[in-house]
């Protein structure tokens, strides 16, 4: 990482390898033969990445863009058990969700992880009753042990109350159910740190190029990184295959006459500055299968999302105008449309659903993850989503240690011994970090108690150490821009601690900046300035 010679040496939470640069990293991958290299940072490649770390393997992962730079961060950013899998019974299913929903939000992120009320409307001629919808969210929240509280149904006028963006003609009632939300991007970047404090090795921007092979077996791949066009290469044992929408593109490099294994399905959103407050998020059955979302999210209101299939290059993916006008159809069943002017649109995002192969509408199809294995051996995992990202993780180190002949199974731990609820970095109670941000300060010097939260909320305990950052250059204590929360020293600490090597991959991921539409040309440009200082 480059580091800029204004700030000094973080304090009390180093990352390891921070401040490592790019030629050292590559250096690093290239001299050594890994047990494990995963290709692809996103959900299933952050994970396995740290429980093997955590197993003990000598770990790499590398990805062509930044870490959760495609699908991984155009998420709807829920982490929830799953409502609409209860109508296809998969009651099994919903009950691992919020187990692993609840482990998230008390053990792992409670500093990420936060807990969200869900409105679901019912109309007058409506796809789902009330006495219907009644029942599923109090077994929704029977299958939790009532641990958020019970699903019930209230008035449309209580309900209105909370969410005065609600339309209240021809509603009937209100049932409610409880979830969480994340900001995906950083529940990312912290289980890339959390793998690297674990003793793995990655690199973002470095495309694999093609892959090495032993004798028939994949055993590493070339790459080339992106941002200076080095190529250097990887040797591994075992090489993983966890690229998302590309595992087939992956696929083909180990063998040109596979078959392609997956579907995609696209999903698309928008963010809208809010009018009014949001106490609670809205789900809105658009017909048997379909939910659509009005979610408060970083002081926004994220809309939600679509899903159709997708035949295109998933480099290609965006929201159209087509998404863009459907999603705003969609929410007009329950939020008023004053709410939804497209004057209050600050930004649009897509992502693709990696889903198995088959017949059916991509909206009927189950989202699982599927794991195959080669001809040259490599290991191939496509689908998952972010409230089973640690379980998925610890399916992948299974099946690694049962493949026939595995050169991994001597050295690895169990992955029964591997501890279930060891946290993300940072972990702490935002409310007691955001506190500490105030009253904790250097005489004559003050943090904007929404800063505070911001912090407190996005790096938990971490935070501290951007706070000193700012205490030392304030400069850097002045807001990106004055209509967000903030801080330059985020951006000091993106480029040297989170492996933020573009403009985007601080605005967009390290930060929310983008999504809330504040990514103006002079701060792109100070931004760029600040990633090009070099030690």
């Amino acid at each position: 990482m480059s580091s800029l010679q204004s700030v000094p040496a973080l304090g009390t939470h180093p990352t390891a390898g921070a401040n490592v640069s790019r030629a050292q990293t590559r250096e690093q991958l290239s001299k050594a033969t890994y047990d494990l290299l995963v290709i692809g940072g996103g959900i299933l490649g952050t994970s396995v990445a740290w429980h093997a770390a955590q197993s003990g393997l000598r770990v790499a992962m590398v990805d062509a863009g930044d870490f959760a730079g495609a699908t991984s961060s155009a998420s709807s950013k829920l982490v929830h058990g799953g409502l609409r899998y209860l109508q296809t019974g998969a009651v099994k299913l919903v009950a691992e969700n919020h187990h692993e929903r609840r482990v998230l939000a008390k053990d792992v992120a409670p500093h990420l992880v936060n807990p969200l009320t869900f409105y679901l409307p019912v109309y007058k001629g409506g796809p789902v009753g009330a006495a219907k919808l009644g029942a599923g969210v109090f077994a929704y929240s029977a299958l939790s042990a009532f641990g958020d509280g019970m699903g019930k149904v209230i008035s449309p006028a209580r309900a209105a109350a909370d969410n005065p963006g609600l339309k209240t003609d021809n509603l009937k009632a209100v049932a409610v159910y409880y979830d969480h939300q994340m900001n995906d991007s950083r529940v990312a970047v912290m289980t890339v740190r959390a793998a690297v404090e674990s003793g793995a090795v990655v690199l973002n921007h470095a495309e694999v190029t093609g892959l090495r092979k032993t004798r028939g077996r994949v055993t590493g791949a070339e790459l080339k990184d992106r941002l200076d066009g080095t190529e250097f290469g990887v040797d591994a044992r075992v090489v993983l295959n966890a690229t998302g929408p590309w595992v087939d593109h992956l696929r083909r490099m180990e063998d040109k006459h596979s078959m392609p294994s997956i579907r995609l399905s696209k999903g698309a959103h928008i963010v809208m500055k809010r009018k009014s407050p949001w106490k609670a998020a809205m789900a809105t059955p658009i017909d048997k299968y379909r939910i659509t979302f009005a979610l408060p999210w970083e002081d926004q209101l994220l809309l939600g999302t679509t899903d159709e299939v997708y035949e295109g290059d998933p480099a290609d993916v965006r929201a159209t105008e087509s998404d863009i006008a459907q999603i705003l159809d969609e929410a007009a069943f329950s939020v008023k449309d004053a709410d939804l002017d497209r004057s209050l649109m600050t930004y649009a995002f897509a992502g693709l659903r990696v889903l198995p192969g088959g017949p059916g509408g991509v909206e009927k199809a189950k989202r699982e993850t599927v794991v195959s294995e080669g001809a040259g051996g490599m290991l191939s995992v496509a689908g998952g989503k972010w409230t089973t990202y640690r379980h998925i993780g610890r399916v992948v180190m299974d099946k690694l240690a049962k493949l026939p002949g595995s050169p991994l199974t001597e050295d690895m731990e169990p992955v029964k011994s591997l501890v279930r609820r060891i946290a993300l970095p940072g972990v702490a109670n935002p409310n007691a970090v955001a506190h500490r941000l105030l009253v904790d300060r250097e005489p004559g010097t003050r943090m904007d108690p929404l800063t505070a939260r911001h912090l407190a909320s996005h790096y938990g305990s971490l935070a501290f150490d951007i706070a000193r950052i700012a205490n030392e250059d304030p400069a850097l204590a002045e807001r990106i821009h004055p209509d967000g929360p903030e801080i330059w020293a985020q951006v000091a600490y993106a480029r040297d601690n989170e492996w933020a090597e573009t403009v985007d991959d601080v605005l967009r991921r390290r930060t929310t900046v983008t999504v809330r539409g504040l990514d103006d040309e002079s701060v792109r440009a100070r931004v760029e300035e600040m990633l090009g200082r070099k030690a």
